[in-house]
């Protein structure tokens, strides 16, 4: 993780931006970053600590600073992850650290975040519509990660008690330090979890309670060829599901199953190529009702949702399942 340079003093000689970034935009694009300009804006904002906005206001890099913002450039078009240069990723309304060791969180996942936000809230009975009788909604996030999931509900639903569950000790640690930072800016504390998803007695004191279950899995099929940011530095736990992807969801299942309370709602991001299997899964697990399929913002299958039912259907009913948009 590179620190970025201090602020200059006065009469240094500097180095006017259009023209270092439109070198550093040439040199991303040609390593193979799609979003070229946009990253070598940004890389240049945090170098110069403003924001993104003021580039053109800015007076310009020193010596010092150009330097430095060009081995960050370096670094970049060797495709390491953006974020971990500065050592920072925005979700939603958070600034979350991260760096080697643990999952950058995907803008896509906001959407599983958002829909649990409105679950948990429906349940604490402020979304101006009737109250579940639920003062304290409880909301378990599973495969933690960063906590991007976790401390969203936390910072926007304060009634909600959330629990999140991570295995990886290097994730764990970044887990930890946003939930602290997030305590410090005057959040309600979550609880952190040290645990394997798949364990079958995972959470066994909060069986048939949590109104909440969400879950961004490792889910990408081992065949799938994926980009160098995450093979090379994403870590393969976080990321790579198995053959068909599916290892850690069918267990996540069959988990959330004994977890939910009759009502709870289900949520769970998955591959592209899931869109139907997933929803399937569901509905033949005979737990679930309401089970929707919802798309990202480029049209892709991306999450799935669902009800607990309160008891499981006798054997010869069907439950059906629905694609949604988002």
């Amino acid at each position: 993780m590179t620190t970025a340079p201090q602020h200059p003093s006065e009469g240094t000689r500097r180095h006017r931006p259009t023209s270092v970034i439109a070198d550093a935009a040439r040199a991303l694009a040609t390593g193979g970053v799609t979003s070229a300009r946009v990253e070598a804006e940004l890389l240049a904002a945090y170098v110069l600590e403003i924001p993104r906005g003021r580039l053109a206001l800015a007076d310009g890099f020193t010596d010092e600073q150009l330097d430095a913002y060009r081995a960050l450039v370096v670094r970049r078009s060797r495709r390491e992850p953006l974020q971990y240069l500065t050592g920072t990723a925005g979700f939603r309304h958070l600034e979350l650290a991260v760096g080697p060791g643990v999952f950058v969180p995907r803008p896509e996942t906001e959407l599983l975040a958002g829909w649990g936000v409105d679950q948990a809230r429906r349940v604490a009975g402020n979304d101006g519509g009737q109250a579940d009788g639920r003062p304290e909604p409880l909301v378990v996030d599973l495969c933690s990660g960063s906590g991007a999931i976790a401390l969203s509900v936390a910072s926007e639903v304060p009634q909600a008690r959330v629990v999140a569950v991570e295995r990886s000790p290097q994730a764990l640690s970044w887990l930890r330090r946003n939930a602290a930072d997030r305590v410090a800016a005057g959040d309600r504390p979550i609880e952190v979890v040290a645990a394997d998803v798949t364990d079958a007695a995972l959470l066994a004191e909060l069986a048939g309670q949590v109104d909440v279950l969400l879950c961004n899995p490792p889910y990408v099929p081992l065949a799938v060829a994926v980009p160098p940011e995450v093979a090379e530095h994403d870590p393969a736990e976080a990321v790579f599901g198995g053959a068909d992807g599916l290892d850690v969801i069918r267990r996540v299942i069959d988990r959330a199953g004994s977890l939910l309370s009759p009502g709870g709602a289900l949520g769970i991001e998955h591959d592209d190529s899931h869109g139907a299997v997933l929803p399937a899964l569901l509905a033949a697990d005979g737990r679930y009702a309401a089970i929707v399929d919802h798309r990202d913002l480029a049209g892709r299958p991306r999450f799935v949702t669902a009800s607990r039912l309160a008891d499981r259907p006798p054997p010869d009913a069907t439950t059906t399942w629905q694609t949604g948009s988002s």
